[in-house]
Order: structure tokens, then sequence, then C-alpha cells
């Protein structure tokens, strides 16, 4: 059977996208549910977390966190079908990114030049680039392990996407132990954290979800 045939099929299959949403809900619960176990195991809340919610830039990180969680997961669903583009969702994607700069835009205004570049190197990039991705490992296993119940045309696209995904949940529950708040270091680590996870994410869904 051809490829177009094959797609041809699915598209036909009303029922499939319903079946698919579903495991894929799943599968998005169970990753957070993992990353939540391993970050209250293990991780934890950084010690100052009653004064730190009273920090304008501490709250923000979530904004961003959160906004590229439900931007990528919602991409996710239509990255696992083969007859659908990415559409609007695939633009809201930039929505992290772009809250990201603003705010570091802004914190460039606010603070000294000389304070830029401790603000950006901060104290915990390391402990970012290695506990975002550590966090991120569940919910992209459930979520490779889900799109394999669909069809997705591009399977490093939808790999990599389902790694966006799993880096802001992963990156929502480091947030909060991260006492680096400055959008500075958000926008130098945050985004590099991420790109390790999609790529990985863009790899493994090359060799795991091809059909």
């Amino acid at each position: 059977m051809k490829t177009d045939d094959l797609i041809g099929l699915l598209a036909a299959d009303s029922s499939s996208p319903w079946r698919l949403r579903k495991v894929l809900a799943v599968a998005i619960a169970c990753g957070v549910l993992i990353a939540a176990t391993m970050f209250f195991v293990g991780i934890g809340f950084r010690p100052d977390i009653d004064q730190a919610m009273s920090s304008i830039r501490f709250l923000f990180k979530f904004v961003i966190t959160i906004a590229l969680a439900i931007t990528a997961t919602s991409a996710v669903f239509i990255a696992a079908r083969p007859d659908v583009r990415l559409g609007w969702r695939g633009t809201a994607l930039a929505i992290a990114p772009v809250l990201i700069v603003c705010a570091a835009a802004v914190e460039l205004m606010v603070l000294p030049e000389n304070q830029w570049m401790p603000h950006m190197i901060g104290h915990n990039a390391r402990f970012c680039l290695t506990l975002i991705p550590l966090l991120a490992i569940g919910p992209l296993a459930c979520l490779l392990v889900a799109l394999r119940r669909g069809a997705p045309s591009n399977p490093g696209r939808a790999g990599a996407i389902a790694g966006l995904a799993a880096s802001g949940i992963a990156a929502t529950f480091y947030a909060a132990n991260c006492n680096d708040d400055s959008p500075l270091f958000v926008m130098a680590w945050y985004p590099l954290a991420t790109l390790i996870v999609t790529a990985a994410g863009y790899l493994i869904g090359r060799k795991l979800l091809r059909w």
C-alpha cells in the first residue's frame, strides 16, 4: 500500500482522532505525575519559597514555562495525525519565546549595565541544564509511547514537539526550585535545556515513530 493511500485510510477513520486524543491525554497526565514525583521526592521547593511567591520575577517564570507546556501539548495532538497541519498551534509555539524576550528586554532596562552578566550567568546554570532534561524524561517517554498509537506524517517533528511539551512540564517544576529568577537567566539557560530535550525527542521520534 502506498503511503498516500495509508494516510487516506487513517484520515477517513473518524473514530481514530478521538481514541488518539484520549491516549495522549492519559500520556500527558502520566508524564506530569512522573515529573511531579521526581520533583517532590528528589528535588523539592527552594528554601525561600514563601518569600519568592511575592516576587514578580519568580512568578513570571511560571507564565513562561506553563505557556510552553500548554502550547506544545496542544501541538502534540495535531502532530500525531497524518492529515492535519499544525496551523495556529504551530504559531502559538512562539508565545513562550516572545514572553522570554520581552521580559529580558524589560530586565535590561531596569538593571544597571554592570548587573546584566551576573544576572544572566546566575548560580544554578548547571542544575538547570541537568534537572530540566532529567524531569523531562518521564513526560517525553509517555508522549513518545502515545504517539506510536498515531501516525505522524513527520516523525521527527512529532518527536521534537513532544520534547517541547516535556520541557515545558519539566521546567514548570524546576522553576519552583531554581532561585535564579532574572529573565536574563531564564532566557540564557531554560531554552538551552529545552533544546537538549527537543533534540532528543527529534532523534528518538525519527526512529520510534516511523511507519
